[in-house]
Parts: C-alpha cells; sequence; structure tokens
C-alpha cells in the first residue's frame, strides 16, 4: 500500500509541485492550504508522513505541530519553512518535528527526506513513551509510574511527556513554556511551578523525586540529579 503524505501548504505553486511529484513516486497525497483544514484532517485521519508549512492562513505551523503531538499523535512530521534561523529551526524541532527543510530546496533532497520519515514510521509500531519506572502511552494517555495508574490534567500530561523525550536535559522556564503552553514565559507567573508541585506529587506517591529544579535555570528529569525543592 502507497504511503499516505499530507502536505499542509498555502503557496499553490510549490504544493502543486509537490503532489505531482510524490505521486509520480507512488505516494497518495492530500493537500490542504488552510491552517484550519490542516488541522482537521491531522486529527481526524491516519498518515505516513506530514509535510507542513510553517506560516499558513487560520492557523500557524507551529500550533498545529504542537496540538498533534500534544494529542499523542506519533506520525512523522517534516517543516517546510522559508525561516532558516537556528532559532527557528530548535523552536520546530523542540515542538516535535522530525526533520525540518527550507525553502527553497530540491525535489530530490525532500523525496529521499519523505521516504526517510515514511521507513521510520514503518517501525513505530508501540505508541509507549517508558523513561525508568514512569511510562505514557501517547494513544490512551494513560500514565503509569511502578505499574500504578496516575490521573493527570491535559496540562499535567503535556509537561509529563514533555519532560520523558528529554530525560537528563535542563530545561530552562522559557522552553517549558513555548512547548506546553505555546506562549513565551513573562517572568512573573507561577503557573509552571503549581503544575511542577502538583504532577511532583503525584509522581512521588509511587518513587522517589524524577523532577529536579535547577535554581535559577529550570527544571531536569533525572532520578539521580540532587537539585533543589
Amino acid at each position: 500500500m502507497a504511503s499516505r503524505v499530507l502536505l499542509i501548504e498555502d503557496e499553490a505553486a510549490i504544493a502543486d509541485f509537490l503532489v505531482r511529484g510524490l505521486r509520480e513516486e507512488g505516494f497518495t497525497v492530500e493537500h490542504c492550504a488552510h491552517g484550519t483544514d490542516g488541522d482537521h484532517r491531522l486529527q481526524t485521519e491516519t498518515w505516513d508522513v506530514v509535510l507542513l508549512d510553517w506560516w499558513l492562513p487560520g492557523t500557524d505551523g507551529l500550533t498545529l505541530l504542537h496540538r498533534f503531538r500534544t494529542a499523542g499523535h506519533m506520525t512523522p512530521v517534516l517543516f517546510l519553512t522559508a525561516r532558516d534561523s537556528i532559532s527557528d529551526r530548535v523552536r520546530g524541532l523542540d515542538a516535535g518535528a522530525d526533520d525540518y527543510l527550507c525553502k527553497p530546496f530540491a525535489f530530490e533532497e525532500l523525496l529521499a527526506r519523505v521516504r526517510s520519515l515514511a521507513r521510520r514510521r514503518d517501525g513505530r509500531t508501540s505508541p509507549l513513551l517508558t523513561v525508568g519506572d514512569v511510562q505514557a502511552n501517547l494513544s490512551t494517555h494513560r500514565v503509569e509510574r511502578a505499574g500504578q495508574r496516575l490521573e493527570l490534567t491535559a496540562k499535567e500530561h503535556a509537561l509529563l511527556v514533555f519532560f520523558l523525550r528529554h530525560p537528563g536535559e535542563l530545561l530552562t522556564r522559557t522552553r517549558i513554556y513555548e512547548h506546553v503552553w505555546d506562549e513565551r514565559y513573562d517572568g512573573v507567573s507561577n503557573t509552571l511551578e503549581v503544575h511542577i508541585v502538583e504532577l511532583r506529587r503525584k509522581l512521588e506517591v509511587h518513587g522517589p523525586r524524577l523532577i529536579q529544579t535547577v535554581r535559577g535555570r529550570g527544571y531536569i528529569w533525572d532520578a539521580d540529579t540532587k537539585g533543589t525543592p
């Protein structure tokens, strides 16, 4: 069966070029030119690869990707964008993109990347994200620690998944806010701290502390790191 590709791109010339080229290479390709339409198809249909533009009418690509990953979808996503700065690439990859290709690009390179992502998709058979004794099912949103189920809110779940995807890595408050709340940290709000306290409480019922505070810098998921309370 041909791999199903969803292209979310508002530039008609680029979209037509990619749809024709990928179909000639044997892919089944569907196209959306508006962010809202793309969001609906992302959430309601199954795809093997998603090609996603950053700037879109309606809802921008970064927001679409954030919603897609927060909902637990594992489909490989390739960002197509003219935004070529290192900071933009980091934001896109941190939001859950699997690859990033700047415009203009050669079709041969895009084709090679799509094929690579399609092969990766074929190897993704489990929706489980496991670090130590904590396991999150990205399809059902069920979370367990040491075999015991944890009842988390949607934001607590998104926060936990972000930590599980970056174990042992220092995560700044700004980075967490941008990923989980899709907004910049204003330096004043204690929303993150409140959610950290509650997530810690639920996790620590079944084991030692995992989310460590690195004073003045952020947080790190590591049972062995001794941060501050």
